[in-house]
């Protein structure tokens, strides 16, 4: 993210009442309307940067940015974490640093087998873990082998969201390295492993790497590094798969005017150049521009409105709230408004929705602050983490609720 995000990140609990309100257990009855009410499930000690499950598993698990993942299951969040790495001497954790991002293999049910992105004191790393042989609530972590190590030369702009295609490849969204303006040329650069969207093929391991090339990645044969699979992006902090169509919705973290929002269509072939650092959004950012081969946003929001940081979210694919189906859901750090987007040929179409927040203490207007992701969990049902929860600096949990 920006600046301006997770700047409260890491403010420990406070030992504050705990707001959160008893999990739903899963639909049994579907229940109609789009008015959105944010339901409080679980508050964190660290900031809570993401909600994510694996390939048919009833479990959330709970990406903490201090660097522990938690399990929230219907029962409640589980006071023993699935995995803590914050004593790594090698972790960095603090402003836009941390554990950022957290992928299930599509086999995780036989292979046991997940992917975690975090940040050290000069790098950015994606690493692979297993869960223990013994034990399915704890990751073993003797297990751990790095499989890219990014060397980065500031502590913004990291990306970290991570997501398997229906093509069974992982995809990673990696950040420009920081500083303002792109000072390193890095998203332009096809060298460079930063400002890009990664491709790679965990299944394989070749010419002496944990992961593969796939073949359709536009430099597997050279004039790149080949793990690029599009460049151009600023901070895809948060980014996602449409799990019916397949189609990619990454949203990019703007520079001072610009919030964007693509989406690429299932299919889409081609080398993709999203056009940072010489285009933010669609305006020239660092002449001389020339728009021929570039990937433009169909949506930008401007900091003038409000913006600062957006934040990308998912298609939902759920069957609790049928008249949410097919429609695209995010926000932003700083104006916090729930967006709705809906795929009108190659153009979207947006709107602002009015909200609601509960937790213990009653129904409040408005959505929570501090907006870290916007994400679904097996069910294909939708939780937003803060990075804090009204009246408290604990992270926050929650789903994602509609009515009439």
């Amino acid at each position: 993210m920006r600046r301006t995000a997770l700047l409260l990140a890491l403010l420990g609990g406070c030992g504050s009442e705990d707001k959160s309100v008893p999990l739903p257990k899963a639909c049994e009855t579907p229940i109609t309307g789009t008015n959105i009410t944010f339901r409080l499930v679980a508050e964190t000690p660290s900031a809570a940067l993401l909600v994510t499950s694996p390939p048919n598993d009833v479990r959330r698990f709970v990406v903490e940015q201090n660097g522990r993942i938690l399990v929230l299951e219907d029962t409640g969040l589980s006071s023993t974490p699935f995995l803590d790495i914050s004593s790594d001497s090698q972790f960095a954790a603090g402003g836009e640093q941390g554990l950022l991002g957290l992928a299930f293999h599509p086999q995780f049910a036989t292979n046991r087998t997940f992917f975690i992105f975090y940040t050290t004191g000069d790098a950015n790393v994606v690493a692979r873990y297993q869960v223990s042989a013994t034990d399915p609530a704890k990751a073993d972590p003797a297990t751990k082998t790095v499989l890219i190590t990014i060397p980065d030369f500031a502590t913004n702009h990291n990306g970290g969201m991570m997501e398997f295609g229906a093509d069974g490849y992982l995809y990673i969204g990696t950040g420009d390295g920081g500083g303002g303006g792109d000072p390193m040329k890095t998203a332009q650069d096809p060298n460079a492993l930063l400002g890009k969207m990664l491709r790679i093929d965990v299944d394989k391991q070749e010419n002496g790497k944990e992961y593969g090339i796939p073949s359709g990645n536009p430099f597997a044969s050279g004039g790149g590094a080949p793990e690029v699979w599009a460049l151009g992006l600023r901070n895809p902090w948060r980014w996602s798969f449409d799990r019916t169509t397949g189609d990619m919705w990454i949203a990019d973290v703007g520079q001072g005017e610009i919030e964007e929002l693509t989406m690429i269509p299932a299919g889409t072939s081609g080398t993709l150049d999203f056009g940072w650092s010489k285009y933010e959004g669609t305006s020239c950012f660092d002449p001389p521009c020339d728009a021929a081969g570039k990937t433009m946003p169909q949506y930008e929001a401007t900091h003038a409105d409000g913006w600062c940081s957006v934040i990308g979210g998912q298609v939902y694919r759920g069957s609790c709230y049928p008249d949410m189906v097919g429609t695209y859901y995010f926000t932003d750090y700083c104006r916090a408004q729930l967006m709705t987007a809906k795929r009108n040929g190659d153009k979207l179409d947006v709107a602002q929705l009015t909200t609601h927040y509960l937790d213990s203490t009653g129904t409040h207007d408005g959505p929570p602050g501090g907006p870290s992701s916007l994400h679904a969990d097996s069910r294909g049902e939708l939780f937003l983490t803060t990075t804090t929860t009204p009246g408290s600096n604990r992270g926050g949990v929650w789903h994602v609720e509609a009515g009439p």
